[in-house]
Formats: structure tokens, sequence, C-alpha cells
């Protein structure tokens, strides 16, 4: 995860560095296409190899590809195309590996762990975003663009054999994905009926969808217009941001300290519907210090429902059927959700941050209801 976002920060500033902000926009936006098309094909690739064999694949693959993008920017310059590429390539490697990650924990450790595990990666991911800017703005600074993918590259290398070394059980015969002549189509359709047929799945799912659309916009762009809005200026927003950081990463200290929350269910929808008021209130806030306050909540709530939810996807799904289970989520974490930001400017930009902060927080909201009104998702439980 440090590697991934060395690796942005160099993919953004060679690609403002050899072209226009319009082309750097494109760069940065094109990995997400093969990602949104081939995340459902990337969950049937996880389920019927095994996610241990595909995270270690697409994992080296993505390191080779990094290295050698690094190595001809220390030769020459080949321009907007290269990083194109490699955009590209990181999206489809994307669309392998992360169905195969959601896939794993259920094979190398217990059912009752499984939340514990979520609240760990929660921890990981905080972590790496502190920690991975700062690493990439170095790397640039001592050697441009080059150094930043070389260090990107080298922190994937060092990922690979530790991936390696985790060991995973294999599943029982009889949740075995099937007969050898199975088709992937057949795979991928049996998947979506699975999550379709669930009770507690397939509501959990649409609930974290309306989450998503609801939370993304606002806490992305929709904080930046409202920080240049209230004259708060970078320091300002950078403060409200490390607010969310903060209370996320104590969501995921407490999932990890506890390993279990009773009545998971109804915690996480209760959870959903405190962040949405929130969010709609991080627009009202007059002082910084008040935005600083609501993002805490924010993340804390969200940091919260998200752990929980995710916890739950492990410990309600077969096993057999993880990986695309978690590319469903995917679909609606990656593909859905991010359209909500262009969406998010364009209604600010004519209705104000008010409305659209506080119509955001109805949206997440929905998903608590929804989380709340369904009775087998809202009685769900962590395993003991």
């Amino acid at each position: 995860m440090i590697g991934d976002n060395v690796f942005y920060l160099a993919l953004s500033w060679a690609a403002v560095q050899a072209g226009t902000p319009s082309q750097a926009g494109l760069v940065m936006a094109v990995s997400a296409v093969p990602r949104a098309l081939l995340m459902l094909g990337g969950g049937v690739v996880a389920d019927r190899y095994g996610p241990r064999k595909v995270v270690i694949g697409s994992d080296a693959v993505r390191c080779v590809a990094v290295l050698t993008v690094a190595a001809l920017l220390f030769a020459a310059s080949p321009g907007l195309w290269l990083l194109a590429l490699l955009a590209v390539v990181f999206g489809i490697v994307d669309a392998v590996f992360m169905p195969a990650v959601g896939a794993l924990p259920a094979r190398i450790t217990g059912r009752d762990q499984l939340a514990r595990v979520q609240g760990m990666r929660g921890l990981a991911i905080r972590f790496a975003n502190v920690v991975g800017a700062p690493l990439g703005g170095l790397g640039v600074a001592l050697g441009g663009s080059a150094a930043a993918f070389a260090l990107a590259g080298a922190l994937i290398a060092v990922s690979v054999p530790l991936l390696v070394r985790v060991r995973v059980r294999d599943l029982p015969p009889d949740d075995a994905a099937g007969p050898a002549d199975r088709t992937a189509w057949r795979d991928l359709g049996d998947g979506l009926r699975y999550i379709r047929g669930h009770r507690v799945l397939a509501p959990l799912i649409a609930a974290i969808a309306l989450g998503d659309l609801g939370f993304v916009g606002p806490l992305n762009v929709g904080l930046t217009l409202l920080a240049d809005r209230r004259g708060w200026g970078a320091s300002g927003m950078g403060w409200v941001i490390a607010g969310f950081g903060l209370g996320a990463g104590a969501a995921a200290l407490l999932l990890t300290l506890r390993g279990r929350l009773p009545r998971a269910g109804g915690v996480a929808a209760v959870a959903v519907l405190g962040g949405s008021v929130a969010i709609g209130a991080i627009a009202f806030v007059p002082s910084v210090a008040g935005a600083v306050g609501a993002a805490l909540a924010v993340g804390l709530l969200a940091g919260l429902s998200g752990a929980l939810c995710g916890a739950l996807l492990q410990t309600q799904a077969d096993p057999a059927y993880l990986g695309r289970v978690t590319a469903v989520v995917g679909i609606v974490s990656l593909g859905l959700a991010p359209l909500s930001m262009p969406l998010t400017a364009v209604a600010i930009g004519r209705w104000g941050t008010g409305p659209v902060f506080v119509t955001s927080a109805v949206v997440c909201g929905l998903g608590g209801v929804l989380a709340l009104c369904v009775r087998d998702l809202r009685r769900a439980e962590l395993p003991r």
C-alpha cells in the first residue's frame, strides 16, 4: 500500500511535467476504466485459481511494470503514452489483485478473527496514506519521477516475498468452485445469483453502495471547494482531512483490539446514520476547529461502519465465492462511487455547499436505514 501511494504521486508528477493539466488528469483517470470493466472477471479468476496465487502473480507483474518504466525514464523521456500505458496496466492488475486480496482473510485465519483482520487492514491503509505521500515527494525531490517510480517498484518488490510466505488453507471439497469444464461466464453468473439470493450479503452490498455514493463526493471534491469558499486555505483543509484520518484510525484500532463487537449489523447501521449526520454538519460549521471535529466524527463512524461491513462480508460469504463478492463491492466502491465527485463539483457550483452536503448525507443515511429495515442484516453477528 505504501508503494501504491508512492506510485500514484510519481505518476501524477510525471504526467504534469510531460503534458497539460487536462492530459495529466486523463492519465490519472485512465486506470479506472479497465479496473471497473474487468473487476468481476478478476473475482472469477481469484475464486478459480486461489487468491494466494493471483495476489502473488499480479503483485509481481505490477513490480516489473513500475521498475521498467523507472528504467525508461532514467534513460529517456518517452512521454505521456508510456505513463498512460502504465496506468492501464495498473488498472488491469488491480482488477485481479483487489478481489484476490479480499478473498485471502477467510483462508488465513479463523472466522472469529476476521473482524480483527479488517481492523488491522484499516490501520495499514491509514499508515500507508500518511507515510506514502512524503516518501513519494522525497523521491521526486531527490531524483525526479524516475527515482520515485524506482522507489515505488522497490517497495512493491519487498511485498512479493512477504506474500510468498503467506500460507492458506484449502477449501473443503464441497465448497470447491465446481467441475473443471465450467466456464468463467457460468462462474460469474453463479456468483451474482449467490449474492442476489443471500439474505445478508445482498442488502449489505446495497447499503455499502448508498454509503459510498453519499460519502465520496463531499469528502473529496466537496471538502476542497468548501475550504476555498470559507477561506480556510490548504492548511485548514489539511487539518480537516487529518481529523478524518485520526477518527478512521481510531475505529480501526478499536476493532483490532476488541476483535468483535456485539450486534455488528445494527451497530454498523447506526454508525452509518451518525456519520451521515456529521457529513451534513461539516458544511454548516463556521470555523476550522468545528469542521475538524465533524470530520473526526465522520472518520470514527465511517471507519467503524466500514470495518464492520467488511468483517460481515468476510464472515457471511462462503469462502468459495469471496473473490466474486469482493469484486462486486469493488465495482460499487471504485466504479460507481467516484462518479459522484464530478457531480458534486457541478452541484456545488450551482446550488452551494450546504444543499449538496445535506443531499449527500441523506443518500449516505439511506444505507443505514436500509440496514436497519432488513431484519437479517440488522441482527447479523460476528462469530465469537
